[in-house]
């Protein structure tokens, strides 16, 4: 092996200095290539799922909150009769779809009510979309308004906010009474590579108080968290993975780069005078 000290001018190295900064090099080389890769369990969903096996799993509806936008639709066998118990927005042009589900949707105030034409205010705070339903459909009945009423209820301000290692984090609107966790990341694109799947956060706020909650897409068991289906405001947190953090550390931060460029350099003239 030979090293070139100048034009024209090379000297021999010994065998053993050569094998030496060739096995360091191969360190070097093993060494990145570890602290870099991603195994495939840390990249797959749902890596102990036995596909043989079906199980069942319960959830539970969200409750409506003050703030929340609902839609009461009334229909019965006299759709004249039942017309006047129905919100009806005035005619506007067209591009304006979100704005005239808001007119067309009730209002629960902060002591939870909500006012119907005809039959008046009902509070539905606390309720679950179908206990509202049942709530007002039993009101007609009683009250001898209307025969064999049917009542829809559902909420048109459901928001679920996506932050992080996704490919299209943002705010969306869903109408959809049991979205799922992985629902929710569909409409976000799905999580990048560079997203951390073992610890996927989402902050939830009902009735004034935060909580947390963390969900590891690589098993099946957060399938019985009460994260598992989405409540509206919830806001999902995918932080970046190991290695997206180690990359961001050393090649966006030019100081720790120069650091970590010296060292080598410092290690390979060392081992080259040996």
């Amino acid at each position: 092996m030979f090293e070139i000290i100048g034009k024209g001018i090379t000297k021999r190295l010994s065998p053993g200095k050569g094998e030496h900064v060739t096995k360091f090099f191969i360190f070097i080389v093993i060494l990145l290539s570890i602290t870099s890769c991603a195994t495939k369990k840390n990249v797959l969903y749902l890596n102990d799922l036995d596909v043989n096996k079906t199980d069942t799993f319960k959830w539970s509806d969200f409750s409506i909150q003050s703030g929340d936008i609902v839609s009461i639709l009334i229909t019965s066998d006299s759709p004249e009769l039942s017309a006047v118990y129905n919100v009806v927005p005035p005619q506007q042009p067209g591009g304006m779809q979100g704005d005239m589900m808001n007119i067309r949707g009730h209002l629960v105030t902060s002591e939870g009510f909500v006012t119907i034409p005809v039959l008046g205010s009902q509070k539905i705070k606390g309720l679950t979309l179908e206990r509202a339903q049942n709530q007002i459909q039993n009101e007609l009945i009683d009250k001898g308004f209307l025969k064999n009423p049917v009542v829809i209820c559902r909420l048109l301000n459901s928001k679920v906010t996506v932050l992080g290692e996704v490919r299209s984090p943002g705010t969306y609107t869903f109408y959809e009474n049991n979205m799922t966790l992985l629902q929710a990341l569909g409409l976000a694109g799905d999580l990048t590579i560079k997203g951390e799947r073992k610890e996927i956060r989402i902050v939830r706020i009902e009735d004034g108080i935060q909580t947390y909650g963390s969900i590891d897409l690589t098993k099946k068991d957060w399938f019985t968290s009460p994260f598992y289906f989405i409540k509206p405001n919830d806001v999902i947190i995918v932080n970046p993975n190991i290695s997206k953090v180690k990359a961001s550390g050393i090649i966006e931060n030019p100081g720790n780069f120069i650091g970590l460029l010296s060292v080598i350099l410092s290690t390979y003239i060392i081992i080259k005078n040996l």
